[in-house]
């Protein structure tokens, strides 16, 4: 008889996954597909009081879940939080921001505050991520939930557009380097996502046309289209991809 292959596991049992931004929305769609593979998950952001109610309900389902306020808009306190919690298995880097407007209206601030959180604090998180997993030398797997606005432009949304590029440059210098510790490094492109805060876009009739016209598929994304993904990257899997994007755009991109 000819031996088979077999399809590695999907399951995460006993690992532990660290998602920044986990209180709602993709962050949250994410905690949960980990936690539902099996992992341990550290459901991380600014507000405790949602985080608390999302880790109460992980564990009401049977799943593993604790709740950790951190702000990747502060570097040297994420960190220092990451390093007292971790080594983590698994990163997913969601924490993010947009503030929405023609380029040549943009504000220092609001620029600022974008590029703080999108790629500076995104950044310096899976720096602190890394280095927990170097030092314990049993490999991992990293993603940051990017954009298809990573691989092509849209209206008002410059600045956005530009942090989501410059995540796509990290991530394969970063999947370079950290190759040989056996740590990948990924991102994950989706269109938009209906969620609490994309809810001002899909309520322009002029954004919501441009939105539909794009999308091959014919129908804005969910939460739950993003949340295999996660859990295929995350694993054994995926134990041979690094340094590339998983587009879940509905062919966006695609022409």
């Amino acid at each position: 008889m000819t031996p088979l292959p077999r399809t590695p596991s999907f399951r995460l049992d006993g690992r532990c996954a660290l998602v920044t931004g986990a209180s709602r929305g993709i962050g949250l769609g994410c905690a949960a597909a980990l936690a539902e593979a099996g992992a341990h998950v550290v459901c991380a952001a600014r507000g405790l009081g949602a985080l608390e109610d999302v880790v109460g309900s992980l564990r009401a389902a049977g799943l593993s879940a604790e709740a950790l306020q951190l702000d990747v808009d502060n570097p040297a306190d994420a960190a220092a939080a990451i390093d007292k919690v971790g080594p983590f298995d698994i990163f997913v880097s969601n924490a993010g921001a947009a503030r929405h407007a023609p380029m040549v209206e943009t504000s220092v601030a609001d620029f600022d505050a974008v590029v703080g959180v999108n790629l500076r604090g995104a950044y310096f998180a899976t720096q602190a991520v890394a280095r927990g997993m170097v030092k314990a030398g049993k490999g991992g797997s990293i993603m940051t939930i990017s954009s298809q606005m990573g691989h092509v432009g849209g209206i008002d949304r410059t600045v956005y557009s530009a942090t989501k590029h410059a995540i796509e440059g990290m991530t394969k210098s970063a999947a370079i380097e950290l190759g040989p510790h056996n740590i990948r490094v990924n991102t994950i492109c989706p269109t938009f996502i209906r969620t609490p805060l994309s809810e001002p876009t899909f309520s322009n009739p002029e954004r919501a046309a441009w939105i539909a016209s794009k999308i091959k598929l014919r129908r804005v994304g969910k939460v739950e289209d993003i949340m295999g993904a996660v859990v295929f990257l995350a694993g054994d899997a995926s134990a041979m991809i690094t340094g590339t994007s998983l587009l879940i755009d509905g062919g966006w991109t695609a022409g």
